[in-house]
């Protein structure tokens, strides 16, 4: 196992239904110690297995849900096969109780097969769950998912939206990284992801320093956060998080969301874009379009365009739903040429 000199920041002693504002928008990872201890399923979970399973199968009503099951070899690391033609897992849809029974069934196994269920949304696929295990997110609208299974590890990966992470049966491993350590972490492919999002390439229990020398950059800013049952843990949009669960049965809450209007876009479908018209300009070419993301983009402010009468500033206007469906329409129209 890695060794992370530095852990994230813990905050004691918060309720579900009064977590604080400037919490929601930090910009830091913080472990949440007992956000969730008080949930039912948590005390079932502390109770045993065979509780926290029949917990959650009364609120079950035979929705069909999407599993990976990976060969004992794996390790439980769901990731691509040898040569990355594929992946090492395969995908099936199944029910949940299905799911449940082959976990147990594996149980007393030195070297189960990995068994992982990831962000199925929860009012879905378990109604009436959240009337008694929820947290209070009024002024945002998250998606709430469940992610269970045995032994397993998710690579290192980034997500665009804000996080809550609640650890509800077994314990959790997270190694979090910031955003600008992008370089050192070796990403893989943009367009071939186990769950869309890219991974990094470095196996966190054996890393080969020799084909990855940066990583060891990356490590002297790494965060570790270790979460047992009734712990949450904050991850801000954009940090990268290695994710591992540690026990035969594990099961975690999240919930996800944005703080950009709705009718924004996603930044992902930017940088494909970028891809396919800018990347491979002449130098000179990316240079100066550099300035201009620059000076519109990443560094916009208001004396920009501040010549441009405002009523004449069109898309360079401050964003709304109606100047959002403009601009869609010019690119559907520029794309589809």
């Amino acid at each position: 196992m890695l060794k992370i000199e530095n852990s994230v920041r813990s905050i004691n002693n918060l309720r579900p239904d009064s977590i604080p504002e400037d919490l929601l928008t930090s910009t830091e990872p913080l472990l949440l110690k007992g956000l969730v201890a008080d949930w039912p399923i948590v005390q079932a979970a502390e109770r045993s297995v065979k509780t926290v399973d029949q917990y959650l199968r009364q609120f079950y009503r035979g929705a069909t849900i999407g599993a990976f099951f990976s060969p004992p070899e794996s390790g439980g690391r769901i990731f691509y096969n040898e040569d990355m033609s594929g992946f090492n897992y395969q995908p099936v849809m199944l029910k949940l109780d299905q799911v449940l029974d082959e976990i147990h069934r594996h149980r007393a196994d030195d070297l189960p097969p990995t068994i992982y269920v990831g962000s199925t949304t929860v009012d879905t696929c378990l109604p009436g769950f959240r009337l008694i295990n929820d947290i209070n997110l009024d002024n945002f609208d998250p998606l709430v998912s469940i992610w269970l299974g045995n032994q397993a590890r998710i690579a290192a990966h980034f997500d665009s939206p804000d996080n809550i992470a609640c650890c509800v049966a077994g314990q959790r491993r997270f190694i979090l990284f910031p955003p600008d350590e992008l370089e050192n972490l070796y990403v893989g492919p943009l367009d071939m992801t186990p769950a869309g999002q890219p991974l990094s390439l470095v196996d966190f229990h054996k890393p080969d320093f020799a084909k990855f020398p940066r990583f060891k950059q990356a490590l002297q800013r790494a965060q570790l956060a270790e979460l047992e049952a009734g712990d949450a843990i904050f991850i801000p949009s954009m940090w990268w998080h290695h994710v591992e669960s540690l026990e035969k049965f594990n099961v975690l809450i999240n919930y996800w969301w944005k703080r950009n209007p709705e009718f924004m876009g996603d930044p992902k479908h930017v940088l494909n874009h970028a891809l396919l018209s800018i990347r491979d300009l002449p130098a000179a070419q990316r240079k100066a379009w550099l300035n201009i993301f620059r000076y519109y983009v990443f560094e916009f402010e208001e004396n920009s365009v501040s010549h441009i009468p405002e009523n004449r500033r069109g898309v360079l206007s401050e964003m709304n739903d109606s100047i959002a469906r403009k601009l869609r329409a010019q690119l559907l129209s520029n794309i589809n040429r």
